[in-house]
Order: C-alpha cells, then sequence, then structure tokens
C-alpha cells in the first residue's frame, strides 16, 4: 500500500469519526487542531533511503508534554520497546526525556517498516540518517525494506485505534 492509499484511509476514517462521534450533535473541534503547526514532514512514502539506513528521534524544543505523552503512548499502545531506558539500563544515560523518547521512538520506527507515520508521534518525532548511538547505547536499526503485507495489517489496526481514541477524546 502507498503512502497516498494511507493518507485517503486516514482521511475517510477521521471523516467518518467525526460522523459517528457526533450523530446529531453540535461538531466541536479542539483547540489545537484548528492551530497550524509548522513541521518539516519527512518526504513520502517509506523513509529509508535508498543508500542508507534512517533512525528516528526525538524533535529539540517540542513541548515537555507533547513528548511526554508520545513516550507514554509508544511504551503502551505502541508496545516499543521500553525497557533499555529505565534505570541501570545501556540507553539510561543521559536521563532526559528527550533522550528516552529518542531511544523509543527509534524502537517504535525500526520495529514498525520504517514508514513515515511510525516516525511522526504527533510532531514530536523526525526522521535522521545519522546513527544517534552514543556509548554503551546502540540505536536498532535495519536495511532498507518493503513493508510487508502483516505489518501494513498491524499498523492499519494501530491507526485504527488511535483514530477510535481521538473520536472518544473529541466526544468528551
Amino acid at each position: 500500500m502507498r503512502s497516498g492509499e494511507w493518507m485517503v484511509i486516514c482521511g475517510v476514517l477521521m471523516v467518518e469519526c467525526y460522523m459517528v462521534a457526533a450523530p446529531g450533535a453540535r461538531l466541536q473541534q479542539k483547540a489545537e487542531s484548528t492551530t497550524p503547526i509548522a513541521t518539516t514532514s519527512p518526504p513520502e512514502g517509506n523513509t529509508t533511503f535508498i543508500d542508507g539506513t534512517t533512525w528516528c528521534v526525538a524533535r529539540p524544543g517540542v513541548s515537555q508534554s507533547d513528548l511526554q505523552n508520545a513516550l507514554d503512548w509508544a511504551c503502551g499502545f505502541g508496545d516499543a520497546d521500553c525497557s533499555i531506558v529505565q534505570p541501570g539500563a545501556a540507553c539510561y544515560h543521559p536521563d532526559t526525556l528527550l533522550s528516552h523518547a529518542s531511544y523509543v521512538f527509534n524502537s517504535y520506527y525500526q520495529q514498525n517498516g520504517n514508514s513515515d507515520i511510525a516516525c511522526y508521534f504527533g510532531g514530536t518525532a523526525a526522521v535522521v540518517r545519522r546513527d544517534p548511538s552514543y556509548g554503551s547505547c546502540k540505536y536498532l536499526s535495519s536495511e532498507p525494506a518493503a513493508a510487508s503485507p502483516l505489518f501494513q495489517r498491524s499498523l492499519l489496526l494501530k491507526i485504527v485505534g488511535i483514530l477510535i481514541l481521538q473520536c472518544l477524546n473529541t466526544r468528551l
């Protein structure tokens, strides 16, 4: 499935989400959804570049609360490997939210086929071409490869779950 198809599916699901969330009720948008946020998005399609491997890291300068929410999602519903950023583990130091989020975001990104949507985290992450590993903290990497049908189905289920959560949050 190409990136454009994902965009269409997500767009249709969002429209249906709003229609289901407020049947006969007045539609309200959250304030933050009406304010555009400037981000530098990765190129469409698989963001693993032809000539090398990519990693996903947390963006410096994003709000701490947004970063913490994204990290909580990745360690919970996202099922990323967060054990390596626990006290005493190889990537615990430096003990900063940015450092921990970077490792966890990359873990999720690598486990989910290096697709652009797997490194979004609400705009708190970005794809990089330079290995962010340091000392004994080695970031996961994978060679460029197309996403398998199993990965596509898994990612689609996660996206649908996120959209459902957004619908429920809109209704509250």
